[in-house]
């Protein structure tokens, strides 16, 4: 019986994925094998040794000790393109609220409550509606910054409203060129995007290497008028630099979901409560996706989409025993792993090695379940982190 134990409030969808018969599931779970969590901050929680695995619903693992469970052994997954229609509806929102005159047309109408004729009111607001008069979308150009799950449906949304679409990712992947159109043109460098682009759409993750990646120097790049979009993370951009940008005339307009104590009642900012992903189809979708990565690692070892450690996925075969095991990245580890069942006769018909970063991790079909002191000789092998086996 596998345990997992939830924090916040997961959807049903996804905690109905797990077998009943074979998965016990709560908030109140002794020894879990795997938390499955949405935005409980992890750090500072004591990590049970049964602890296997971590899964976030939802792309962002800022609130998970990534580098401690690392060292640990445990495997931290997120649900990345899970929530990305989610997100790029609210990004076309915000370009059409920053375009028309939208936000300050409907207070202007909430603000006329001394009056009480329906007739003399429609002809007020046929005299005043020229205030809110904005632009249209169409032939602008988008300048999409990141290319993954998000940015590549954003990307394919805007040109279906009739934008021109620019782009740059020094980190495309092969599968992301693949969902990408061909209408889309590739930027050389972020500074080449940001001249040539009406709209700026954030779609990068939180890291060292993209924090304050809109700064003041990379604003001062921007087309005049411009509008920047940041539904990606707070960190990416220097908000100080934003504001700076907009009293000189040079931002049009900054739309995010994260809001900042300076950017309040600012009249060229729109702000929103950080619900890019909160629709129920997107908690949907990241409970049902993080549930089946649990899975699939708690009863076969594979792991997809883990932020720290490789992926790697080998088919079950029946009657085999699978040993997992995950060690840093330094040679010679697996050789004798594999001259320990070499030498209690276990013998080996399939395996598959990964590596990333100074991790690795992997999958080991063995005829028999080995005995328990050679197990505990695998796991005394040096650099191996965390063994378990899979009957």
């Amino acid at each position: 019986m596998y345990k997992v134990r939830t924090y916040n409030q997961i959807s049903v969808k996804g905690l109905d994925r797990f077998p009943r018969q074979s998965y016990e599931v709560g908030s109140d779970i002794g020894s879990p094998d795997a938390f499955l969590i949405r935005s409980q901050k992890l750090q500072g929680i004591e990590v049970p040794k049964s602890l296997l695995a971590v899964a976030r619903a939802g792309a962002g693992v800022n609130n998970v000790p990534v580098e401690q469970y690392s060292k640990q052994g445990i495997v931290v997954f997120n649900t990345p393109g899970a929530n990305a229609n989610a997100v790029k509806e609210l990004v076309m929102a915000g370009m059409l609220l920053a375009t028309r005159g939208i936000l300050p047309g409907i207070a202007y109408v909430n603000s006329l409550t001394s009056m009480t004729d329906a007739a003399e009111m429609a002809a007020l607001l046929e005299k005043e509606k020229s205030r809110f008069a904005g632009g249209e979308i169409k032939g602008k150009t988008l300048g999409i910054v990141g290319l993954g799950a998000i940015g590549s449906m954003v990307a394919e949304m805007a040109l279906a409203m009739g934008l021109k679409v620019v782009g740059f990712d020094p980190a495309l992947s092969i599968d992301a060129a693949w969902r990408l159109s061909n209408e889309v043109s590739r930027m050389e460098n972020l500074q080449s995007l940001l001249a040539r682009s009406d709209y700026i759409s954030l779609h990068v993750p939180a890291m060292t290497a993209t924090r304050h990646l809109i700064n003041a120097d990379a604003l001062a790049m921007v087309k005049p008028g411009a509008v920047l979009l940041n539904f990606a993370r707070e960190t990416i951009v220097d908000s100080a630099a934003v504001l700076g940008s907009l009293a000189q005339g040079k931002l049009g307009k900054y739309v995010c979901d994260f809001p900042e104590p300076a950017l309040l009642n600012h009249p060229q900012v729109i702000a929103m409560p950080h619900i890019g992903a909160s629709t129920e189809e997107s908690e949907e979708n990241c409970a049902v996706m993080a549930a089946n990565e649990l899975m699939d690692y708690l009863e076969n070892g594979n792991i997809v989409n883990s932020v720290n450690y490789p992926a790697v996925s080998m088919a079950r075969t029946d009657g085999l025993t699978r040993i997992t095991f995950s060690n840093n990245n330094v040679s010679g580890v697996l050789g004798q792993v594999l001259s320990v069942l070499a030498g209690n006769k276990v013998n080996v018909i399939d395996m598959m090695n990964k590596s990333r970063g100074e991790l690795a991790f992997n999958l080991i079909d063995v005829e028999r379940q080995p005995a328990d002191d050679v197990m505990a000789a695998i796991a005394a092998v040096e650099n191996v982190i965390r063994v378990r086996v899979i009957g």
